[in-house]
């Protein structure tokens, strides 16, 4: 196979077709519907935007919706303006901002060692499990992925170059991030340059007049940001989030969109245990987690007492902020992309530099352990889950990659370059079953996405739908054509207009009945938090337990 012939240091043929296939696994995501609880709640969001013309303020079923800024949902209704409001094009600019930040890790890569470092670095990233999850269940962190490497590798430049334009485009992305996560997004930026210039003991580049220039542009850059919170909560004191008032958008930016869930101070609590994040990584950054740990430890064993002849760049930032969310009380898995860039980066520095063959030979061997795994735990779940969307062109596929598996370990080319083949044809491997099979079946237990498709496909555009106010009805509310309508059912006036549809469940559908109103049921549908997954659903002969019914009902 061409793909496993030598080449010359300068083509890097290998490198390029393995990063073009990863880059297509990555891009099927866009055949799914939009999942989760998180992405249909974002999409629906942005989806009001839209329709409402609004893009100052954001609303979730036409409350006021104090928690992420904005600049995720402005990057969504522009392409919803663009493409229409569907489902690939809320997942399509996310899946764009995780291009990028690849791009942007084969130049931080290449800038601090090599081409090769370069295009490992990227190949890491791009197979990254999470990476590839995230791209399926979109939330904030794809983009936060892009403006975080983005900005320091400008920011690097501006210091070693001097270079002003450089300094302008880091604030410009260090805000962007800022306007996508809250201003905690700072701190792996200044963790990396500034851990870099502490370790090294650079003095006159820490107190440079620069940093001072780019705190002034960052401010000014996320201008627009204070001013959509200053209209929307600040000068409305009578507003009630989080059951209170005279809450104050802009101070919930600057503190408890983050540090005050770092710290459990803000309205929003967590809990959390300090080993989190250490086994996240175990599978977060399959097939390359095992090495990673490696890496970090021949990094500090190396080039702990000889701190100048080496770039602090890619451990700072990761260990700096690997350390806070470990010591914070709110954790959640998809965090962790944001450090992945680099992960990716140190790890391919560290196959790179391996140079004996026992050495390399032994993590072949344990990289062989890792990939068995990662093939075993999809046979088990295919076993158990028996997925409705598996056809034959995903075997042809599973079995093509797995004989160029076994053509790439038969190649004479040097153990380095196996593990990183290898590593990536396994990870394709457990994607494409994952994104062509696994998640289509899954997406069908989502029962506010299945039941919007039904409405749309099969009933009258003219119709009234109504679910209940209590009700996780975000998947339903972005999906559907139509607009979606909340009731209190608790209410003992109903104020709605017979004949309407109504979405709900077996207890919503009792309280219908109580209020003496007739009912006829459409279809019913199977219900499941997609994102929990457990053993009995995912046993196919006990999955009945596991579902509730969600409803369509005719109310007249």
């Amino acid at each position: 196979m061409e793909i496993f012939e030598n080449q010359t240091s300068e083509n890097y043929i290998t490198e390029k077709w393995l990063i073009f296939i990863a880059v297509l696994v990555n891009f099927t995501g866009l055949l799914s519907p939009v999942w989760g609880v998180d992405a249909n709640l974002y999409a629906s969001i942005s989806k009001t935007m839209v329709t409402e013309n609004n893009y100052a303020e954001l609303f979730s079923k036409g409350k006021d919706w104090l928690d992420k800024p904005h600049f995720p949902f402005w990057v969504v209704a522009v392409f919803f303006k663009i493409f229409g409001i569907k489902a690939w094009a809320y997942k399509l600019p996310a899946i764009l901002f995780v291009m990028a930040g690849s791009f942007y890790t084969f130049l931080v890569a290449k800038i601090l060692y090599n081409k090769r470092v370069a295009y490992w670095a990227t190949i890491i990233l791009l197979t990254a499990q999470h990476i590839v999850v995230s791209n399926n269940d979109v939330r904030a962190e794809p983009y936060l992925l892009g403006l975080i490497i983005a900005s320091v590798y400008h920011f690097y430049l501006a210091y070693t170059k001097n270079n002003y334009v450089h300094l302008l485009l880091a604030c410009f992305f260090t805000a962007c991030a800022i306007m996508t996560k809250g201003v905690f997004a700072i701190i792996p930026i200044a963790g990396a340059i500034f851990g870099e210039l502490v370790i090294k003991k650079q003095w006159k580049a820490i107190f440079n007049w620069r940093w001072v220039l780019g705190l002034a542009l960052i401010a000014i850059f996320i201008l627009p940001e204070i001013y959509c919170l200053y209209i929307q909560f600040d000068i409305h004191p009578e507003k009630i989030i989080f059951n209170t008032q005279n809450i104050s958008g802009i101070k919930f930016f600057f503190w408890d969109s983050q540090f005050g869930r770092f710290f459990n101070t803000g309205p929003i609590k967590g809990s959390g245990e300090i080993t989190f994040f250490l086994h996240t990584i175990l599978w977060a950054f399959l097939p390359w987690a095992i090495l990673w740990y490696l890496a970090v430890y021949n990094f500090f064993r190396k080039h702990w007492h000889n701190v100048q002849q080496t770039e602090w760049v890619c451990i700072s930032a990761s260990l700096l902020m690997l350390f806070i969310f470990s010591v914070s009380k709110f954790q959640l898995p998809h965090y962790i992309n944001i450090l992945l860039p680099f992960f990716a980066i140190t790890t391919a520095q560290y196959l790179f530099s391996l140079s004996q063959q026992k050495a390399i030979k032994s993590l072949q061997i344990l990289q062989c352990v890792v990939m068995g795994l990662m093939v075993l735990v999809i046979l088990v779940l295919h076993y158990f889950f028996e997925p409705q969307d598996f056809f034959s062109v995903y075997i042809v596929l599973e079995v093509a990659l797995l004989v160029a598996l076994i053509v790439s370990q038969k190649q004479k080319i040097n153990f380095t370059k196996k593990i990183i083949i290898s590593g990536v044809l396994v990870s394709l491997m457990v994607n494409i079953y994952l994104n062509l099979a696994f998640y289509p079946s899954l997406i069908k237990y989502e029962s506010g996405t299945e039941i919007a498709f039904f409405i749309n496909q099969n009933l009258a555009k003219n119709s009234q739908i109504y679910t209940s106010i209590n009700n996780n009805s975000d998947a339903l509310m972005f999906s559907l054509d139509k607009n979606l309508k909340l009731i209190n059912l608790k209410s003992s006036n109903l104020s709605f207009k017979k004949p309407i549809l109504f979405v709900g469940s077996t207890t919503d559908i009792d309280s219908l009945k109580f209020k003496s109103l007739k009912i006829r049921e459409i279809k019913a549908f199977s219900d499941f938090h997609i994102t929990t997954l457990n053993a009995s659903f995912i046993n196919n002969k006990t999955r009945k337990n596991s579902l509730e019914l969600k409803y369509l009902v005719y109310v007249y």
